[in-house]
């Protein structure tokens, strides 16, 4: 009888193997599925699948500023770190609110 490692050995071996056959047969599979949706003249939307649009890696939007500092420092008011200004400002006990835009 196999041990445990030398089950596991080849069950590694036939699950690379198997990605090997997967990748093999990708090109066609994709060749044929879009030879099927011009035929019938079929769109991702026909499928029920929406379109997924991604952003580059990296390129986060800006959210736009809604507090102005008294050195027209601009801030966006979300998550993360306050800038100093404003640590300061909250630090005097004054109201934030009179900064907003």
């Amino acid at each position: 009888m196999a041990t445990y490692s030398e089950l596991m050995a080849q069950a590694q071996a036939l699950m690379a193997q198997a990605e090997q056959v997967r990748k093999q047969e990708l090109a066609q599979v994709i060749a044929d599925i879009k030879t099927t949706m011009r035929q019938y003249g079929l769109t991702v939307e026909d499928l029920g699948v929406t379109p997924v649009r991604v952003r580059p890696a990296g390129r986060r939007t800006k959210a736009p500023a809604k507090y102005r500092g008294p050195n027209g420092e601009l801030w966006s008011g979300g998550p993360g770190r306050k800038p100093e200004w404003v640590k300061a400002i909250l630090a005097e006990g004054k109201d934030i609110e009179a900064y907003r835009i």
